[in-house]
């Protein structure tokens, strides 16, 4: 589903290959060069020609002596021996004579490691640089060094991955849903009609109701490439680079349609333009390209945008407007009967005791969200681990809806037989009060112990 290509190695990776085999050779050959140049003598020889006045230009170093004869012609070394009288038998010769320090590092590697090597750096960084920044001029992206890039995660498809199946407690949403699923997979059956896919779908819902997963259920279930990106990813720093990432977001889903672009609490980026000036210029850019993507000159066909929010009421109303963003799925907290099927969802994770009643379970998780029930099985593990019990038992169930909501329990706390009087007074004020209510939850449990939450 997602193209691998083989990246291309940089400039200066084959400028380093370059310069490393120059230096290798110099290192090689030029030792090897010199021992054809030279000839190697003993002492006395070197005595003998400078008796005969053949000595024409002398090199005398630390541990060697190098010289030539009369005509410069044949280059001659020698070892160093201690002759004080040298020095006076040269002068004499009339040959011309110096003293050089010992060299650690041949000429030609120190011109290359001192001139040769950082110009190289130099012209390969400029290179590279250049070249990305053509890159990024061709595909309308401005920015430096692929700020401007889009980051968008590509779903690929696994049999581990969330279907409807595994999602409970919504099936109006994943009704809705579903009928965008079935026409990505059977185009030919809507075009026939004349009927054409929202172009925009938006979950809306509390914290906790499932939209981000009924998202991940609908890239499990379409079978076509799907990007998921997060509203905080295109607020940037400078100007215009949120705007950039949009158009790069679109460019590969025009590219891999038809496909399901899904946007994370898009309220980060899609709150209302109130026009003040010093205001975020950069989030009011994003928008607008965001805007322009969906519904402007060029058409965005086979593209799906899917987003979710639980702040609908600060969404711009240019974005939720019919023609970008044509539905809205509620995603509400579940009733009774969701609230059992989700927690028979996330019961199959963990082990449980045979007689678990998940009726009265979820009778007692009133107003519970999606993410809350999952909690709450959770929490029953951990207590019966504490317990070192291997299965999870209904009461392990009931202790840990009281631990979400309320708390765990204050042991420590000491009450007077009138504080416990009147709690207890007060509690049941709040049953009866319950009680006497048509239709609402039916009181469960009562009790007197303190909670860390109240």
């Amino acid at each position: 589903m997602k193209e691998v290509k083989n990246p291309k190695k940089p400039l200066i990776f084959y400028y380093g290959v370059i310069l490393l085999v120059v230096i290798l050779l110099n290192l090689i050959a030029g030792p090897m060069l010199m021992q054809h140049q030279v000839k190697d003598v003993d002492y006395g020889t070197f005595l003998s020609m400078i008796a005969d006045k053949n000595i024409g230009e002398v090199e005398i170093d630390n541990s060697e002596i190098i010289f030539t004869d009369k005509s410069n012609e044949t280059t001659y070394k020698t070892g160093k021996m201690d002759d004080p009288q040298l020095v006076q038998r040269l002068y004499d010769s009339g040959a011309k004579f110096e003293q050089e320090i010992q060299q650690t590092t041949s000429p030609i590697l120190s011109f290359l490691l001192t001139f040769v090597l950082p110009l190289i750096i130099f012209v390969g960084l400029g290179q590279y640089m250049g070249k990305k920044l053509m890159d990024q001029a061709g595909g309308k992206n401005s920015m430096m060094f692929g700020m401007g890039k889009s980051n968008a995660k590509i779903y690929v498809q696994s049999t581990e991955g969330i279907h409807f199946d595994d999602v409970a407690g919504e099936d109006e949403a994943k009704e809705n849903l579903q009928e965008i699923v079935d026409y990505l997979h059977n185009p030919n059956k809507y075009t026939a009609i004349g009927a054409s896919m929202p172009k925009g779908i938006l979950l809306v819902g509390p914290p906790g109701t499932g939209k981000t997963m009924l998202a991940k259920a609908v890239a499990g279930e379409s079978g076509v490439p799907f990007f998921s990106m997060s509203g905080s990813e295109f607020v940037e720093m400078f100007v215009g680079m949120g705007a950039s990432k949009v158009r790069d977001l679109f460019k590969q889903a025009k590219e891999k349609a038809p496909c399901i672009v899904f946007i994370d609490e898009i309220d980060a980026i899609g709150k209302k333009r109130d026009g003040q000036i010093g205001g975020n210029d950069e989030r009011e850019q994003t928008l607008n390209q965001l805007l322009t993507e969906m519904d402007g000159f060029e058409g965005n066909n086979g593209v799906i945008i899917l987003a979710a929010t639980n702040r609908p009421e600060s969404l711009d109303p240019a974005l939720t407007r019919p023609g970008r963003f044509d539905r809205r799925v509620p995603v509400e907290l579940p009733d009774l009967a969701g609230r059992e099927a989700i927690l028979k969802v996330h019961a199959k994770k963990i082990k449980t005791a045979d007689d678990v009643n998940y009726h009265t379970i979820a009778r007692m998780a009133a107003g519970a969200s999606g993410a809350e029930l999952a909690n709450i099985i959770n929490e029953a593990a951990l207590r019966a681990v504490r317990d070192n019990r291997s299965v999870v038992t209904e009461a392990d169930l009931e202790e840990s809806i009281e631990v979400v909501i309320a708390g765990y329990q204050k042991k420590n706390t000491v009450l007077s037989d009138h504080e416990k009087q009147v709690v207890a007074y007060h509690e049941i004020g709040h049953a009866l009060v319950a009680a006497m209510q048509t239709h609402s939850a039916p009181v469960q449990k009562i009790t007197i112990i303190p909670r860390t939450s109240g």
